[in-house]
């Protein structure tokens, strides 16, 4: 017997035996050979790293025994290995090109919550900042400060950087990570807060709707060249796990691309079931995305789903949303003028931000390091908060809107830990708690309220119809169902005076609920003037 090292997919012979100088008759003896793990990865440039324009390069991994399996795709690793050349091949011949292969012999997966090397020198630096009474006005003066206003924006989006705790349980995983979503007119500063918040986070991504497809996103499912075989690639959001990724004109998107969207943000996780390859992957990340009304300008004579492109159910995936509207008002545009002015008068001179990128950054990737735990304090003002908007509810019997439900008590949670973080807290304080909820209700009552009743109902968000809407369609469904019991067709002129004078719609908002019945296939008119139920 003789032993040969098999380094590729062809079987190696011996060029001729040692006893009998036989060039041929070899055969592979499966019981007596020694096998081992192998596995090939590729590794890809960091997308925060490239300059604007350049593709990520790539290098081919071979690993072996222990090592196999110890990454997952979108893991950031350190490897340290010897480069070798590996021949190319085609139809069975060898061709004289050749690609490069790291053979690693040892792979390490950078902890994602801290890539920084933080010296004690930026410790005592970050430390020092955080004992600063003023720490949260300083830090949110660093947020964008070429951008004029938008406090109540750029609080929001400093806490999406920081991020709350996530925790799993024995049955279910609470996300930590916050959504937020920006919709507004155009030239409001969208796309420049993005930009910001990619740039100053431990690890963001950036990308646009109009050039992001469902595979980019999630992951995809290709065929590798020289072998033939499927391999799983990371997409955007995997590649931002434990970070945050940015997705500008999120309404250009096709409806397809942002169904995969839903999962990575409620459940964290991207399933792919592709190719014979099923497969699970983390997706711990932040989304911040911004999109345009549908019609260019945002009108608020309409509700939110009326305004923009974007199904129901990842509206109710976001935890705040704020409107940026551009409306003319003379003092508010005059400081505007002034600011921008003076920002390009003083272009050429330093900056003179509270903190510099680099040291925000590691701010950020040292506060992540700190869980903040709820004080019974803080526990009893969320509890009454909730109950208090809840009660509305309550009094107003089963038609009354919904003005909160636990979705909006969990992101509160998220939150207020994330604000403990910015000052490096501990834990949560009463202080943190009340600011939070402040926040909340400024974003529930831009974009939640019900223009005809004047209060806050979250059906705007979760079914994208309020709550007084609901009740009417259902009156006029009613009625129609019974009508067309007593007399097989529904005529018109019957339905708006009954709606008339048992329900005091009168005949244009009847009109009106008609229309919205026929738009959603509820009702049809086999004839003009005439409606029937839908079976």
């Amino acid at each position: 017997m003789i032993f040969i090292p098999q380094n590729d997919q062809q079987l190696l012979t011996p060029t001729q035996c040692a006893s009998c100088n036989s060039r041929k008759g070899f055969k592979l003896i499966p019981n007596e050979s020694k096998f081992i793990n192998s596995q090939n990865i590729t590794i890809q440039e960091k997308q925060e790293d490239l300059p604007a324009g350049q593709l990520p390069r790539q290098l081919n991994i071979e690993l072996k025994d222990d090592l196999v399996d110890y990454a997952r795709p979108g893991d950031r690793i350190n490897i340290v290995g010897t480069l070798d050349l590996l021949q190319r091949k085609g139809r069975g011949v060898t061709l004289r090109s050749f690609d490069i292969i790291l053979t690693a012999n040892n792979l390490e997966v950078v902890d994602r919550e801290q890539e920084f090397d933080i010296t004690e020198e930026d410790e005592e630096k970050i430390k020092e900042i955080s004992r600063d009474p003023w720490v949260f006005r300083r830090l949110l003066g660093s947020m964008a400060p070429s951008l004029y206003g938008l406090e109540p924006v750029k609080e929001a989006i400093m806490y999406l950087l920081f991020g709350g705790s996530f925790k799993e349980l024995t049955d279910v995983r609470i996300r930590g990570d916050i959504n937020i979503l920006l919709l507004g007119d155009p030239g409001t500063g969208k796309s420049q807060l993005l930009q910001f918040a990619s740039k100053v986070a431990p690890r963001g991504i950036l990308t646009t709707g109009r050039g992001s497809t469902a595979a980019g996103l999630t992951a995809a499912v290709v065929k590798e060249g020289g072998v033939g075989s499927f391999i799983l690639e990371a997409g955007a959001l995997v590649l931002g796990d434990k970070g945050i990724c940015c997705i500008d004109e999120m309404d250009k998107m096709r409806d397809e691309d942002r169904g995969a969207i839903h999962p990575a943000m409620e459940q964290q996780i991207v399933s792919i079931a592709k190719g014979g390859i099923v497969a699970t992957l983390n997706a711990r990340t932040s989304v911040l995305a911004a999109a345009n009304p549908t019609l260019g300008r945002y009108n608020p004579y309409q509700t939110v789903a009326q305004n923009i492109n974007l199904p129901i159910p990842l509206l109710s995936r976001f935890d705040l949303i704020f409107l940026l509207r551009d409306l003319p008002d003379s003092e508010k545009d005059g400081k505007l003028a002034d600011h921008i002015l003076n920002l390009h008068m003083s272009a050429k001179r330093e900056e003179t931000t509270p903190l510099s990128i680099e040291l925000f950054r590691k701010y950020i990737s040292y506060a992540k390091t700190i869980k903040p735990s709820m004080t019974e304090e803080v526990t009893k003002i969320f509890k009454k908060f909730y109950l208090k908007m809840r009660s509305a509810s309550i009094e107003g019997g089963e038609g009354s809107a919904i003005s909160i439900t636990a979705r909006q008590l969990e992101s509160l949670i998220r939150m207020a830990e994330a604000r403990a973080r910015v000052h490096l807290r501990e834990e949560i304080t009463s202080e943190d708690a009340e600011a939070v909820i402040a926040l909340m209700q400024r974003s529930l009552e831009q974009v939640g309220i019900d223009m005809e009743t004047g209060k806050v109902d979250m059906d705007l968000l979760l079914s994208g119809k309020p709550r007084s809407l609901q009740m009417n369609l259902q009156k006029v469904l009613s009625l129609i169902s019974e009508m067309e019991r007593h007399q097989g067709v529904v005529n018109d002129e019957d339905l708006f005076t009954t709606l008339s004078e048992d329900h005091g719609i009168g005949r244009s908002e009847a009109a009106r609920l008609i229309g919205i019945l026929m738009r959603d296939g509820t009702i049809f008119s086999p004839r003009p003037g005439n409606y029937k139920k839908t079976n």
